[in-house]
């Protein structure tokens, strides 16, 4: 009975790395089909500081504005206020277990910091930071 035990306790501290594995995995080898280079955790932290004039005006925007620097603490919405959970999947396992929640996320993230949706590479340099924190 005590091995049975076991093993449920480990399904279920491994089950939500393993999604996470599995949902991020297939999004990202689906953006490398378009990319034009290998991913980069190291260009997506570039790109998480880096500031773009707001479309709509405004004060410059950037993935840092609401999410922080430190994905693994508490962000914040630079407009609403709203508190938004760490990113880092490290503290926070139930990140980058959904692809259809990565793809949503992604798609408006992206146009209300640059304007525009981001690009297969972009999404996937972004994907490779987010995973390594």
């Amino acid at each position: 009975m005590t091995d049975i035990l076991r093993m449920l306790a480990l399904c279920l501290l491994l089950g939500p790395m393993l999604a996470q594995a599995a949902a991020l995995d297939d999004l990202l080898q689906q953006y490398a089909a378009e990319a034009q280079r290998p991913f980069s955790a190291e260009a997506g932290k570039r790109m998480w500081t880096q500031t773009h004039p707001s479309p709509k005006g405004g004060p410059d925007r950037s993935c840092s504005l609401c999410h922080g620097e430190d994905l693994s603490r508490v962000g914040k919405h630079a407009r609403t206020g709203k508190k938004i959970d760490p990113l880092a999947p490290s503290v926070n396992p139930e990140r980058l277990t959904d692809a259809k929640h990565m793809r949503k996320w992604l798609k408006r993230n992206c146009k209300w910091v640059l304007g525009r949706e981001c690009t297969a590479q972009e999404k996937g340099d972004f994907l490779s930071y987010i995973r390594s924190q």
